[in-house]
């Protein structure tokens, strides 16, 4: 999610799919704290867009397994 998606575009998303993305955003908030920690980070702004778009995916997700489950 390179920049952050609209959130009606994540709501339309499927479990598989929004699973993917939180393994995607998990592998950059890696490289991101790796780079930070070297030095070698510019946009420092985006370790926390990462942490809230991996919040907002776990959030969407969260719901869906609710309304499924009713």
């Amino acid at each position: 999610m390179k920049g952050t998606q609209r959130l009606a575009d994540l709501k339309v998303m499927t479990g598989d799919q929004i699973e993917q993305e939180i393994l995607n955003l998990k592998k950059e908030q890696f490289n991101l704290r790796f780079r930070r920690a070297t030095g070698q980070l510019e946009n420092t702004a985006r370790v926390r867009v990462v942490r809230r778009d991996i919040a907002r995916l776990k959030t969407i997700a969260a719901q869906q397994r609710g309304a499924a489950a009713k």
